[in-house]
């Protein structure tokens, strides 16, 4: 996956792919433009379009109402939302919600032996839902949650960004979401207070 960061906060931009984890970038589809919270998921050609994106493309057969693929995206990613948070706080959390999607999205194998043939492992599921279209980011963020070094897991230091990151620079003192805008953004501030107080 190329995870070229589109990093203008504009508003217009695709949300930057910049956590280096799947279930962190989904956090960051919601982001700061112009000092407000933004939804960069407000369809869901836009839910589809960021899956695409991530390389996690809805399954041919994944259909449902429209509006249906948006809130249940916002759902599952507002539920690792709260775990994530819950966890790098050290507190409890209750991981109901995100059970549900991994149970709904969970496949399962069957030996299949045709007549006159060699017997081969099937796989089945609900193919069709949209907790299995989500199912590998659901199983992924259970999989940070449970193993993560979550003092590798850091939101960013700005204090008008909400976008999260795993820290996997060799220092591990990663402080920005990107150097580029919220790292320069913080030099320009603090040169500007070094300069007023001169």
């Amino acid at each position: 996956m190329t995870h070229m960061p589109d990093n203008t906060h504009d508003g217009t931009a695709p949300p930057p792919l910049i956590a280096d984890h799947p279930a962190l970038e989904m956090l960051n589809t919601v982001s700061i433009v112009e000092g407000q919270p933004r939804d960069h998921w407000q369809t869901d050609e836009d839910v589809r379009a960021w899956l695409a994106r991530m390389e996690l493309p809805l399954p041919r057969d994944a259909t449902a109402a429209s509006g249906q693929l948006l809130d249940t995206a916002r759902r599952l990613r507002e539920a690792i939302r709260y775990l994530v948070q819950q966890r790098k706080a050290s507190a409890l959390g209750d991981p109901g919600v995100l059970n549900d999607f991994l149970r709904d999205g969970a496949s399962y194998v069957q030996l299949v032996w045709p007549s006159g043939a060699s017997p081969q492992v099937v796989r089945h599921g609900l193919h069709h839902s949209l907790a299995a279209a989500l199912y590998p980011l659901a199983s992924q963020a259970a999989e940070l949650l449970s193993q993560g070094d979550f003092e590798r897991v850091r939101a960013c230091e700005h204090p008008e960004c909400v976008l999260w990151f795993y820290d996997r620079t060799k220092s591990h003192r990663r402080r920005w979401c990107s150097m580029a805008v919220c790292g320069n953004r913080f030099k320009v501030t603090e040169h500007r207070k070094r300069v007023a107080l001169k």
